[in-house]
C-alpha cells in the first residue's frame, strides 16, 4: 500500500511565515521529561545529540540519542548482544513522516510513517506544542509521550560545521 503524501497547507500571514521559519534543520539543546506527579527527568541524559530537519514539502526525519550510544563488540548490527540492543535502545530513537502547522503557528502535527520504535506508528497523526519559534530556536513540548511523560525540547538552527 502506498501511502500518500500531503504537502503543508498554504496558509496566509503570519502562519506562513511560521512555517517557513520552521523549516530547515534543528540541533537538539535539551530534552526534559516531566511524569504526573510534576517530577522531572533527563530523558537523553545531561547531554542529548540530535536532529530535526523540517522540508519545506512537509516531510521531516528526527534522530535523538544520549551523548554516548553504545557500541556493537562485534560491529556487526546484526550480531549485537542482547545487552547491547538493549543499550542501544534506550539510548536512540529515530522517526520520519511528514508535517503540519497549524494556522496559528502553535500546533505541529506529524504523521509518522517510519520509526526504530514501530509502536508509534499507525497511530493517528501527534501533537506538538510548539512554545518558541525565533530564526535561531524552537521550543515545543510533545504532551503525551507512549510511557505517559510530558516531553519538553529545546533545538537550536543547525550550523554547518
Amino acid at each position: 500500500m502506498q501511502r500518500r503524501v500531503s504537502k503543508p497547507r498554504r496558509a496566509t500571514g503570519r502562519a506562513t511565515s511560521r512555517a517557513a521559519r520552521l523549516v530547515g534543520a534543528w540541533s537538539l539543546a535539551e530534552v526534559t521529561g516531566e511524569r504526573a506527579d510534576g517530577s522531572r527527568f533527563a530523558p537523553f541524559g545531561p547531554a542529548p545529540k540530535g536532529i530535526i530537519i523540517f522540508a519545506a514539502d512537509g516531510h521531516f526525519a528526527l534522530f535523538q540519542s544520549t551523548g554516548a550510544v553504545p557500541r556493537i563488540a562485534a560491529n556487526d548490527r546484526a550480531r549485537a548482544t542482547a545487552g547491547e540492543a538493549l543499550g542501544i535502545v534506550a539510548a536512540a530513537i529515530a522517526y520520519y513522516g511528514t508535517w503540519s502547522l497549524d494556522a496559528a503557528g502553535k500546533t505541529l502535527s506529524v504523521t509518522l510513517a517510519g520509526s526504530t520504535f514501530a509502536n508509534l506508528l499507525g497511530g493517528p497523526a501527534q501533537t506538538r506544542h510548539v512554545t518558541k519559534l525565533t530564526a535561531g530556536e524552537l521550543r515545543f513540548t510533545n504532551p503525551r509521550t507512549p510511557q505517559g511523560v510530558t516531553l519538553m525540547t529545546v533545538w537550536t538552527r543547525a550550523r554547518r560545521r
